[in-house]
């Protein structure tokens, strides 16, 4: 069994239990209340933005590097990530091996205007419901993670409610479905969900085979300034940028660095 293999059963289980204590119902409820207010961010637009936008993402720990940062308050890595110049922010809600919460997400919106994504393993469209109702403006979906019926479902699902939606890919199979599906974003992932190793060459080898007028943004082992501007040169849109930021002593200057080219 590989670890997304393990990271997904975990999560069916804790989702169960989840489910049991506060139904669906109750669920749909507490996204009442965001329904009526006008605070929507549009995390797509934020990536389509001239230049390369990077995505900053706060990650307390995650099963191939182990504990990342915790002395850091999510606030402060959120504002000095606005102040460094990100388009967006990608903030981890899983528990069991990345030391997220739901509640990182509403914490994430007090403290920054910036769009959201929703960072974790979704398989259920409960767990789209809980997105909404915690203040992110878009989901991930993992296309290794899903069947292809739960794949189009959870994104009609989401789109109905007015999320975005970053669809990740791994491979020339992946990249077919997530094409089929007419996905607006779509994310690279240089990370082989089963062995855990990363090739930053992936996105730049798979970005010609998703379809023009694709959002595309390029995930994992970036750390280096002209690693983003290989990327830009190559046409994609944003860089998702997790642990190389986490551990910089100051996460929103060395953001601030990347993008203005300076080696860190």
């Amino acid at each position: 069994m590989s670890e997304l293999d393990r990271i997904v059963a975990t999560t069916r289980e804790v989702l169960a239990r989840r489910r049991e204590q506060f139904p669906a119902h109750l669920l749909l409820e507490q996204c009442e209340p965001r329904r009526a207010t006008d605070d929507e961010r549009s995390f797509l637009d934020a990536l389509r933005a001239t230049g390369l936008s990077v995505i900053a993402e706060h990650k307390r720990s995650s099963p191939s590097a182990g504990t990342i940062r915790e002395d850091l308050a999510l606030a402060d890595v959120v504002r000095a990530y606005e102040r460094g110049g990100a388009a967006a922010l990608s903030v981890l809600t899983e528990e069991s091996r990345f030391g997220g919460t739901l509640a990182d997400l509403g914490a994430a919106r007090a403290a920054s205007s910036l769009p959201i994504l929703r960072k974790d393993f979704i398989v259920d469209t409960y767990q789209v419901l809980e997105a909404y109702a915690a203040g992110a403006d878009a989901i991930l979906l993992i296309v290794a993670a899903l069947t292809t019926n739960e794949l189009r479902r959870l994104h009609l699902d989401a789109t109905e409610l007015g999320l975005d939606v970053l669809v990740e890919v791994h491979d020339r199979l992946e990249c077919e479905l997530a094409a089929e599906l007419g996905a607006p974003v779509i994310g690279v992932n240089n990370r082989d969900l089963k062995t855990l190793q990363v090739d930053t060459r992936r996105a730049l080898e798979l970005r010609s085979l998703l379809p023009a007028g694709t959002v595309t943004v390029a995930e994992s082992g970036y750390s280096r300034a002209e690693q983003l501007e290989e990327l830009a040169e190559a046409g994609i849109d944003a860089v998702l940028i997790g642990e190389t930021l986490m551990r910089a002593a100051d996460p929103g200057a060395a953001l601030s660095a990347l993008r203005a080219g300076v080696p860190l």
